[in-house]
């Protein structure tokens, strides 16, 4: 464990648990762990305004925000439920902050926060400095990256009708003086050409339909969106992508390969058949990467694995991804 992480669970454990203890009585495991999440979060440091000037005073958002906190942890499935538990459980409110149950804001409250917290990208935040700040000076050696689904509640988009597609070139060798139409870039070859906001900015985000293949290859579909992750060494998400439900995982490839390049160090990147591209591996190699994507069978006869990359490959490519990332979709969908 990292020195700092170490002195401050050791502060946590020797003097911030007695204090608390003494005045609220043991403390549970699940609430202890919900203390140490807020003092490694360190809320107060993006959270420093508390009121208006003018008008009538905002309710202090740090309480509500370690609110949404318990809320993933405790597994309450809504913010009704939540409340509800904030009232009757005087240990747990007053660790978030409130000292009596009038003290607790209203459901409409709880809900302008959260969008507030959404449009503020604070989640996004603090995630970024944790990982610059505890993995951006490190050598990390792989990067395993993937998409899986978000189920939601939402009611999906209609799709809009598409532009009519362009007349197609006739069949046969052009005629003399005829100069062919020049070829439009696919959305990859885009990606390239631009920046990380512009390219995440062009990612759509409306819940709809999408449809996805397991590992055994059976195809499930769900209305919602879709997690993009990349992970380190540890299980540990470096930078996380949310997209709508029927966005291909290669088209979220580039941008989580940019915002990871500017957060940590890497060797490795890799990454299953449905990120087989040569675009993709373009980027791999414009960081300084190497990628070892699996071979995708639509594009012709499968390229196996030299030996070498197919044991990194089978090893260290999602060996307990599976678990962290159900973990993070449980959170995602009950904080939502």
């Amino acid at each position: 464990m990292e020195p700092y992480l170490s002195a401050l669970f050791i502060a946590i454990q020797t003097r911030l648990f007695p204090a608390l203890e003494e005045g609220l009585g043991t403390l549970s495991v699940r609430e202890q762990r919900f203390v140490r999440i807020c003092e490694l979060l360190n809320l107060e440091k993006y959270l420093p305004y508390v009121g208006a000037l003018t008008g009538r005073p905002l309710s202090e958002r740090i309480p509500i925000a370690r609110a949404f906190i318990a809320k993933s942890l405790y597994t309450f499935p809504t913010t009704t439920i939540l409340r509800e538990h904030l009232l009757l459980d005087a240990t747990l409110r007053r660790l978030c902050g409130w000292t009596s149950k009038w003290e607790v804001p209203s459901e409409s409250t709880f809900s302008r926060a959260f969008a507030e917290f959404a449009q503020t990208q604070l989640p996004s935040n603090i995630h970024e400095t944790m990982i610059k700040t505890h993995c951006g000076a490190k050598l990390a050696g792989h990067i395993s990256r993937d998409g899986t689904a978000i189920a939601a509640r939402e009611k999906p988009i209609k799709k809009t009708a598409l532009p009519p597609a362009p007349p197609k070139r006739k069949h046969g060798r052009p005629r003399n003086g005829d100069v062919p139409p020049p070829k439009e870039p696919t959305k990859l070859e885009i990606q390239l050409t631009r920046g990380l906001q512009e390219n995440i900015a062009d990612i759509p985000v409306l819940c709809d339909w999408g449809t996805k293949r397991d590992s055994k290859g059976n195809s499930y579909s769900w209305t919602g969106y879709k997690l993009h992750l990349d992970t380190i060494d540890g299980d540990i998400p470096v930078s996380a992508i949310l997209s709508s439900a029927s966005t291909h995982d290669s088209q979220v490839a580039i941008p989580l390969a940019q915002m990871s390049g500017q957060r940590i160090t890497n060797l490795y990147d890799l990454m299953d058949a449905a990120y087989d591209s040569g675009c993709i591996r373009q980027m791999s190699v414009r960081l300084n990467h190497v990628a070892i994507i699996d071979s995708n069978k639509r594009r012709g006869e499968k390229v196996e694995f030299a030996p070498a990359q197919s044991l990194r490959y089978t090893k260290e490519a999602h060996p307990n991804g599976s678990i962290l990332i159900s973990k993070i979709i449980t959170a995602v969908q009950r904080s939502g």
